[in-house]
């Protein structure tokens, strides 16, 4: 009898937002709420796997980081995306959405799924692009 391998691999929520002039990372682990700022997403990563492994003692090749951007900083990222683009594709107003991205408005679960729906549908366009060589 064969028997599968498993990925062992904990995966573990990293909630990033943006600050005044930093991102701030949070990650509820164990009931312990662990936070910090850094410059970078790498960095914000680097320092709470550090704090993983000094408070809970989480070897950093043990865990994942299942990463959540808030808007304002997944625009930020990924700057080369039109907004407007994401916001036909998710069925929302362009200023209404560029609202969420600034952080004047914050938007509902509902408009959160449409939004994120559309980024990886748009995600998924591109990963069946082929582009010939002449």
């Amino acid at each position: 009898m064969e028997t599968e391998e498993k990925n062992t691999t904990e995966s573990i929520t990293l909630i990033i937002e943006s600050g005044e002039n930093s991102l701030w990372g949070r990650v509820l682990y164990d009931e312990n709420l662990i936070v910090d700022d850094a410059k970078s997403v790498g960095e914000l990563e680097q320092k709470m796997k550090k704090l993983l492994f000094d408070f809970h003692d989480l070897n950093p090749g043990d865990f994942e980081f299942r990463i959540e951007y808030d808007l304002t900083v997944f625009f930020e990222q990924f700057d080369f995306l039109k907004i407007t683009k994401i916001a036909e594709l998710a069925g929302l107003n362009g200023s209404l959405l560029r609202q969420y991205a600034s952080g004047k408005k914050n938007p509902s679960a509902k408009q959160v799924e449409k939004i994120e729906n559309a980024i990886k549908q748009l995600a998924n366009q591109l990963a069946d692009i082929h582009i010939y060589a002449h």
